[in-house]
């Protein structure tokens, strides 16, 4: 099968996963990552997949990413836009300036000088930075580097955000922070994300819709609105209830896999 990037058809699917399988090596060494994976995400839609170790998300993440091909399927962006990626690790140039950092998108689009400094310092306020611009990045706190690279993904421009783990190696109650505010930019810029974790807990908290893949190949499995009105609370009996019930068909799934 041929594998392609396309501009999904309808007004209402901002992301569009139709059929994506990824196979790595060749013959008896093969290994099949995902296998025809469908999915659709609407403009302004929170999705998080969950999965086992090692069942494929971060690799569908990076197809839609554009960082590889898939082996088969379709994979469409509306209008044809490069998404923003944002990883666990903030991966900030440690010789620049938070300023710097964050303005580096920004040259590569070629905005003139007096913009990018504008358009700078209304990202910064944007993530709750204003004041540290000048900063260098061994100055400032774990969370306060995922809000610069958080800063530098929207520097991008994109209506779609992908992000890969982003708050695993924060301490909980700088993650629960750092979930409102992404909540907040979420719903001011009206974004579609799609979100990878292995915190089911963090999945019940920020999306409108978690989706569940098998262990590998990966595979959709289970899909479930998160139908809690917002703004939500990590420890809500909720976002509790919610991530009791993934977690459980994800124990089964891992029980299965491992028979």
């Amino acid at each position: 099968m041929t594998s392609t990037t396309t501009t999904p058809q309808s007004a209402t699917t901002a992301v569009a996963l139709s059929g994506v399988t990824k196979v790595y090596g060749r013959g008896a060494n093969a290994v099949l990552a995902l296998d025809g994976v469908s999915l659709d995400v609407a403009p302004g839609e929170f999705v998080c997949l969950v999965g086992a170790s090692g069942c494929g998300k971060s690799t569908l993440l990076n197809l839609v990413a554009g960082l590889d091909r898939p082996s088969g399927g379709e994979i469409g962006l509306a209008g044809g836009v490069n998404p923003g990626l944002m990883f666990q690790e903030p991966a900030l140039f440690p010789w620049l300036t938070v300023e710097a950092n964050v303005e580096v998108p920004l040259k590569l689009r070629g905005l003139p000088r007096a913009e990018r400094r504008e358009r700078v310092a209304e990202l910064l306020r944007t993530v709750h930075l204003g004041e540290f611009g000048r900063k260098r990045p061994h100055e400032l706190s774990g969370g306060m580097r995922q809000r610069v690279a958080l800063a530098r993904t929207l520097a991008l421009d994109t209506p779609v955000l992908l992000m890969d783990e982003p708050f695993g190696a924060l301490d909980a109650m700088t993650r629960d922070i750092l979930h409102d505010e992404l909540e907040r930019i979420w719903s001011e810029r009206k974004l579609s994300v799609l979100f990878v974790t292995h915190n089911v807990r963090e999945a019940a908290r920020l999306a409108d819709r978690i989706i569940l893949l098998s262990s590998r190949p990966g595979r959709i499995i289970y899909s479930t609105e998160v139908d809690i009105p917002r703004p939500r609370r990590i420890d809500s009996p909720e976002v509790a209830a919610i991530a009791a019930e993934v977690t459980e068909r994800l124990r089964t799934e891992v029980g299965r896999h491992g028979q």
